[in-house]
């Protein structure tokens, strides 16, 4: 009897040492405060573009998910149990004093949901090709190439978690989606986590992934108004609920369905993929338009006999992007953006299908050898450019900011009318908001220094982007992509030569000579080197920019006008040209846009 009592004592005490021990690894990774924890609340992220808390509580979700990476296992779920979990953060809580419980991780552990009983083996078995990619993607986090090759991982990684989110039917509850990027994220990390520098590297990367919540900086109006939001959005929320479920009851079983105009994005058509195939494949080949980071671009045909651009995303491109460009070019109309005229998502593959520019992009225009880009339609097209921009910034919900602008992504028409293009970036910025904490993304050579350095993604971004733009048309010079060096030449150089600490001609493309005005030209460049200012608060807004472009477009416009009938007179009294070139003038007279080709090398003719 007394050893009976005297092993049920043993058991129970036993029990109890177990359930007070952690099994989780706390000393491999200590947990660092960051800045950010002074005020919490300060700053919200969205963690891979799904789990939604702070700067602060990120830290500890990663703290936790280096742990559970370590302790991971084939067999066992990535996932601790309940106890379990709930013994480690309550020595989290005891050891760190942060409460643990404000960052609403309490459903971080095993019979919470449908990933939550993942294991590294089920995860290797069923999507061991995807996995082994995602493992390829993020082996090296190199400095001088780190930002290209976190892109690659973080648009990895995305991919992975929405295909496993999709599986498990869980795209629709917000906290499974969270549960189900927690153990993603935790398995492609416990491939490596005895290797302590690239843990670093991959959990400094992974907070690339994080979309930033802009936040407006008046605190005190923040709280003022609070409750007064809460309870409209609530309204809000149960109107739109019950709006979208009489929508849902007239449109099921026809909103889905390709070869339809899509609800969701309103004018937009939804192509199936067997008609996407058969507007790339018209002729007996391909014909492939171009190549970049997120898909190639191929011309096609529809049966309408309309050409078309048609871009195909990789499977590897973040789904995000997808669904900013049709949502943002769904939105939006402006003669000088492209138009997205539909889209196809069917079986994993996305397709976007746009108007045809057919005189390529500006990058390819201005580095051809066999025709110049004269000075008239450069003017042109910095001016319609800006009023683009204008638009897109002055917009009724806020200013969409581009965040990708570049020659590459200025198309033109076979009039050369521009057309501004790849919205796959584009950020909204609310109207009572200066500026957006968001992750880093773009073309290094044509990024605001401040938005790299800082995350900090405001109107001025683009204008900046812009400004380097304008500096290429004006130069006749490149900026190679992903060279900050060549960037900061050529600004620097811009800047010298506005000061007057270089001549002026040391910065005209020398395929200009004798066709432009410098006084002209000069004042283009001063607004270009505003533009290129490193703090965002010395760059022109993007009224004062449209109000320059209109004003040299116009004088050069007038200059080229005075001219022409000038010439005709000439030409016709000293039958300089023969008849046919005679009326080409004559039509070019009475063509504003076209006479503005090569007026001063004409001048120097007569």
């Amino acid at each position: 009897m007394k050893v009976a009592v005297l092993l049920t004592i043993l058991s129970l005490f036993l029990s109890s040492a177990n359930s007070t021990d952690c099994s989780l690894d706390f000393d491999a990774f200590p947990y660092k405060p960051v800045g950010e924890c002074v005020r919490p609340n300060d700053h919200e992220v969205i963690v891979s573009d799904i789990v939604r808390t702070t700067q602060c509580c990120r830290s500890v979700l990663y703290f936790f998910s280096k742990a559970l990476a370590r302790s991971a296992s084939q067999a066992q779920a990535i996932l601790l149990d309940k106890q379990q979990w709930d013994t480690c953060t309550s020595r989290f809580n005891m050891q760190y004093n942060l409460s643990i419980g404000s960052c609403k991780f309490d459903l971080l552990h095993q019979d919470s949901g449908n990933c939550s009983s993942l294991t590294l083996a089920s995860i290797r078995s069923k999507y061991g090709q995807q996995f082994d990619s995602v493992i390829t993607s993020c082996s090296q986090f190199d400095v001088p190439s780190f930002i290209s090759r976190c892109g690659n991982c973080t648009d990895e990684i995305s991919n992975m978690i929405e295909n496993i989110v999709e599986d498990l039917k869980v795209k629709d509850n917000d906290m499974q989606k969270e549960i189900c990027s927690v153990v993603t994220i935790a398995a492609i990390a416990s491939n490596r986590t005895r290797d302590d520098a690239w843990t670093d590297g991959y959990y400094r990367c992974l907070a690339a992934m994080d979309s930033g919540s802009c936040k407006h900086s008046n605190y005190v109006v923040e709280m003022i108004l609070g409750t007064l939001v809460v309870l409209m959005g609530l309204f809000l929320l149960i109107t739109l609920f019950k709006a979208r479920k009489r929508t849902h009851a007239h449109n099921k079983g026809t909103n889905t369905a390709p070869g339809k105009v899509a609800s969701k994005w309103s004018g937009l058509y939804r192509f199936s993929k067997a008609e996407i195939e058969k507007a790339i494949n018209y002729s007996s080949s391909r014909i492939r338009l171009g190549t970049g980071s997120a898909g190639q671009v191929y011309q096609g045909i529809l049966p309408s006999g309309q050409l078309v651009a048609i871009k195909h995303l990789y499977r590897t491109a973040m789904s995000g992007s997808f669904t900013r460009e049709v949502e943002g070019l769904s939105k939006v109309r402006h003669p000088n953006l492209v138009s997205l005229l539909g889209y196809c998502n069917e079986n994993g593959d996305k397709y976007l299908v746009y108007e045809y520019c057919s005189n390529g992009n500006l990058a390819h225009n201005l580095l051809r050898s066999d025709a110049l880009l004269s000075w008239g339609k450069r003017v042109k097209i910095l001016r319609d450019c800006s009023l683009a921009l204008r638009f897109l910034h002055t917009h009724p919900d806020g200013c969409i900011v581009h965040r990708d602008i570049k020659l590459a992504n200025i198309l033109l028409m076979d009039n050369m009318e521009p057309k501004l293009s790849d919205f796959g970036l584009a950020r909204m910025v609310g109207m009572k908001e200066t500026k957006c904490f968001t992750e880093v993304r773009g073309t290094i050579g044509y990024m605001d220094p401040e938005y790299m350095s800082h995350g900090n993604l405001s109107c001025a971004s683009d204008i900046y982007s812009f400004g380097v733009v304008i500096l290429q048309l004006l130069s006749g010079r490149k900026v190679i992509e992903l060279d900050i060096k060549a960037r900061e030449t050529l600004t620097r150089k811009a800047k010298d030569v506005s000061a007057g600490k270089r001549p002026l001609e040391d910065f005209v493309d020398p395929r200009l000579e004798g066709e432009l005005n410098l006084e002209v030209f000069k004042s283009i460049l001063d607004i270009a080197v505003l533009c290129v200012a490193s703090s965002s608060k010395g760059r022109p807004t993007i009224n004062d920019l449209v109000g320059e472009t209109e004003r040299v477009y116009e004088y050069t416009s007038a200059d080229m006008v005075e001219l022409v009938p000038f010439f005709l007179h000439s030409f016709h009294s000293v039958n300089a040209f023969p008849d046919d070139d005679f009326h080409l003038l004559c039509s070019l007279h009475k063509q504003g846009d076209r006479i503005m080709q090569h007026p001063y090398q004409a001048l120097n003719l007569l």
